[in-house]
């Protein structure tokens, strides 16, 4: 196997760990689990904190889903708090408004966002110190100030030269027309406001309360479709998780409306494969490419709002039907694939684990960036652009209509061994994140990498740029020509990007060992995160 230096070691602890993709949000994580509260608290801490911190993967106005293993009765749990598009919205009102297609940005791309009650429900059913003192640290930085990172400073210059960011963005991000530099202190009196009255009140603030009433009047000066009744209306629900055998692991994702599905395919689909000598060979890549084709091609033909599926999603991943789609698989030849998906996408992911067994697997996002570019004036509450995943076409499954939820991109996992939790694991990055769930844990459950070292590893993504582009893999540079090479001659369209490619995830794992008692975490290099413990 080709050997890579491993650039972090493993993060190895017996109290609790937790990763996440800012070092400020692992810290604030693992300093609720010293003041004594579990993995849940240190989650949504963490999260808090990143909406705070690197808002420019996350945030208040987006959507979050979670996975997590409680200790207490031995069960998994799902959370679905994704919110819906507005009761206002229809294709016909869409095409009234002048759009052909979904927008990509905009007032008109806002669904409602489902954090705020994903953090009460976790909180309240397996929580130990309460909402208000998880949102503590993420209070305490928004009102006294953090370091901007390199990361948030390079995006709100991007964000500065785009033509939808919104005059709300630039008062809230840019106070004065300056954008904060790298290493400068910088304050978010709103979102302090706005957290701390979520604090006090619970979630009902935000969807009952005065928030909800700035959210709605921002609304309506805006020419936009989201209203109070919508925020209203809105429910988070606890799901029960699909899973697939791989190696010797169970691995679990959430149903539809998540692409959860597709993940767990691609992973039925290359267990029953002969793979290459070792996660970078030529065999191993091609195999996984191909089987991500066919569970793309699934996924846009079927995946979305549960409510609204015309399959079961059960039968998506029926060993017999799995059976069926890996025999499609020619190992000297790629296939093209039938419909592609885009790969844009920002995210956070976050997982924490404790002492007493609990384990969380955490993902939150307001989508592309900043998504819509618009914030909610004098509340800090940057709005999600979920909508534009949704379709103006009615013979799509993805199809716009009232009330309904989009397809999500977002995927939390965590995997079973014996009926215990092995691994928490997830990342950011769009339509890559189930091709990052694939490669990570293949080299976890089949060549027997550590986390931080699966992490690491060089990655592919195979996607579309845009809409109506030829698709391509991209591969790391860190990957080995003989490799690229080779997956060029089976006729894969392969393109070299750097050796750190942020389009290619950034990931955050546990490994839980019963045995010994210790937990091993990891985190991407490729932002800036942190797994840390004690």
């Amino acid at each position: 196997m080709t050997e890579y230096p491993q650039h972090r070691p493993v993060t190895l602890a017996t109290h609790g760990l937790v990763a996440a993709p800012h070092y400020l949000a692992a810290q604030a994580g693992l300093h609720l689990l010293k003041a004594g509260g579990n993995a849940i608290d240190a989650a949504i801490a963490a999260n808090a904190t990143l909406q705070v911190v690197y808002p420019q993967l996350c945030g208040l106005g987006g959507d979050l889903f979670a996975l997590l293993y409680d200790a207490r009765s031995r069960e998994l749990y799902g959370l679905n708090a994704s919110g819906r598009a507005p009761r206002a919205a229809t294709i016909e009102r869409y095409h009234a408004l002048g759009h052909a297609t979904m927008p990509d940005f905009g007032i008109h791309t806002v669904t409602v966002p489902g954090c705020a009650d994903g953090w009460g429900q976790l909180a309240e059913r397996f929580g130990r110190l309460g909402l208000a003192r998880a949102l503590a640290p993420a209070i305490a930085y928004a009102t006294d100030g953090f370091p901007v990172g390199p990361g948030l400073h390079a995006a709100l210059v991007r964000m500065d030269s785009l033509g939808h960011t919104h005059r709300s963005f630039r008062e809230h991000f840019m106070p004065g027309g300056a954008i904060p530099p790298a290493g400068g202190v910088f304050r978010r009196p709103d979102l302090a406001r706005t957290l701390r009255l979520i604090a006090e009140r619970g979630p009902q603030a935000f969807y009952r309360g005065e928030l909800a009433d700035q959210i709605a009047t921002f609304f309506a000066s805006e020419g936009g479709l989201l209203a109070g009744d919508d925020l209203a209306a809105h429910t988070s629900e606890w799901v029960t998780p699909l899973s697939v055998r791989f190696g010797d692991l169970d691995v679990y994702e959430l149903p539809p409306n998540t692409q959860g599905v597709t993940a767990l395919q691609m992973l039925g689909i290359m267990d029953g494969l002969p793979l290459g000598a070792d996660p970078l060979d030529v065999a191993t890549a091609h195999l996984a490419v191909e089987a991500k084709k066919l569970a793309f091609a699934d996924r846009d033909a079927y995946l979305t709002d549960a409510a609204h599926m015309r399959v079961d999603p059960a039968a998506l991943i029926a060993p017999d039907y799995l059976a069926s789609r890996r025999a499609l698989i020619t190992p000297d030849c790629a296939q093209p694939s039938v419909a592609p998906g885009s790969v844009n996408g920002d995210t956070i992911y976050l997982c924490a684990a404790d002492e007493e067994g609990n384990a969380v697997s955490l993902i939150q996002s307001n989508y592309r960036g900043f998504g819509s570019g618009l914030v909610v004036d004098g509340t800090g509450i940057v709005l999600q652009n979920r909508g534009a995943y949704l379709s103006l076409d009615p013979d799509a499954a993805n199809a716009l209509a009232p009330g309904k939820r989009t397809l999500h991109t977002l995927i939390p996992s965590l995997a079973l061994r014996d009926g215990l939790p092995a691994v928490v694991f997830g990342c950011m990055g769009g339509d890559g994140q189930p091709q990052t769930h694939l490669q990570v844990y293949t080299a976890l459950a089949k060549f027997g990498l550590n986390i931080q070292a699966a992490i690491e590893l060089p990655r592919w993504l195979d996607g579309v740029a845009a809409l109506g582009t030829p698709e391509r893999l991209w591969l790391e540079s860190r990957f080995p020509s003989e490799t690229s090479t080779a997956l060029r001659a089976l006729g894969h369209d392969v393109e070299i990007v750097g050796p750190w490619d942020s389009q290619m995830g950034h990931a955050n794992g546990i490994v839980i060992d019963h045995t010994n008692g210790v937990l091993h975490g990891g985190s991407d290099p490729r932002a800036e995160g942190a797994a840390v413990g004690w």
